[in-house]
């Protein structure tokens, strides 16, 4: 694989995102726009960024001559060790790329991205100081995990529909069982307890609502607590595990509740291979 050395002023840069489950791919042109992101299930890295990479051009009409520039990034990059079908590639920090993509769709100059892949990862970003500061071992992973044990079945769209006719109350303690009053900046909806309300007989649709609640809520509480003492209250959240539909109605409780903002992005499941196309025009390589 071969270092860049400088960037030619035409030309698509590719990013691509080599994850544990599935491989992303954008391109950004040079006017700075994003060109119709694409996904893919991954089964290997090689054959999932090869799969990704030709299906992409030929999708968006793309000739390899158009391409200035390729930019992996992700844990499947490190299997990567040759130009994509010749053309010059690199490496991108993954947690660089997080905050350069998170950056680029949000607007916003401080913050606290948060990365829900098969995991979470965390990474504080203040103007063009881009840092990791953390991380848990729970998310989609998690989810596809459990679901696979309680319900018998690992895919997350079916898990999230069954959730939608599923009770919390049913799964959660809350504060409003165990208090008669509202307990100081904690509301009687507040969860006090994950899966302490659950019983044995518990439906497939509340023990699917349990399951997600657990995992954003989790994700959540980590990321308000990296945050303290920092003064950033917006969290730019990215990654598979924000297209869950239940993300919108946990994150506004916690904002309400914590007085943050947690953003999503339009393209949030994409912005590691945005970021990681945006590397190149910041000349922010890992090494080879």
């Amino acid at each position: 694989m071969r270092n860049v050395t400088e960037h030619p002023h035409t030309g698509i840069v590719i990013g691509i995102d080599v994850g544990i489950s599935t491989t992303k791919i954008v391109g950004i042109n040079t006017e700075g726009t994003v060109l119709n992101p694409f996904r893919i299930r991954a089964t290997d890295p090689i054959t999932s960024l090869y799969g990704a990479f030709g299906k992409y051009l030929h999708n968006n009409g793309i000739q390899l001559g158009d391409v200035a520039q390729v930019m992996v990034t992700g844990v499947g990059a490190a299997y990567i060790d040759e130009d994509i079908y010749g053309l010059p590639t690199a490496k991108a920090q993954e947690f660089v790329a997080d905050g350069l993509g998170a950056r680029y769709e949000s607007d916003l100059e401080k913050m606290i991205v948060v990365s829900m892949g098969t995991g979470t990862s965390l990474v504080k970003c203040d103007g063009d100081n881009i840092r990791h500061i953390g991380g848990t071992g729970i998310g989609g992973g998690t989810l596809q995990g459990l679901s696979r044990i309680m319900l018998k079945t690992d895919d997350i769209k079916q898990v999230a529909e069954l959730a939608k006719s599923g009770d919390i109350s049913k799964i959660n303690l809350l504060i409003g069982d165990i208090s008669a009053h509202p307990l100081p900046g904690l509301p009687m909806s507040a969860t006090a307890s994950l899966f302490s309300n659950a019983k044995t007989n518990a439906s497939r649709e509340d023990i699917a609502i349990g399951l997600i609640y657990m995992v954003l809520q989790a994700v959540g509480s980590s990321t308000i607590l990296s945050s303290l003492e920092s003064g950033i209250k917006d969290f730019v959240l990215i990654g598979n595990l924000t297209l869950l539909p239940q993300c919108r109605e946990v994150y506004d409780a916690m904002e309400k509740l914590y007085n943050v903002r947690f953003h999503i992005p339009k393209h949030s499941e994409f912005c590691t291979a945005i970021g990681a196309a945006l590397s190149y025009r910041n000349n922010s390589f890992a090494t080879h």
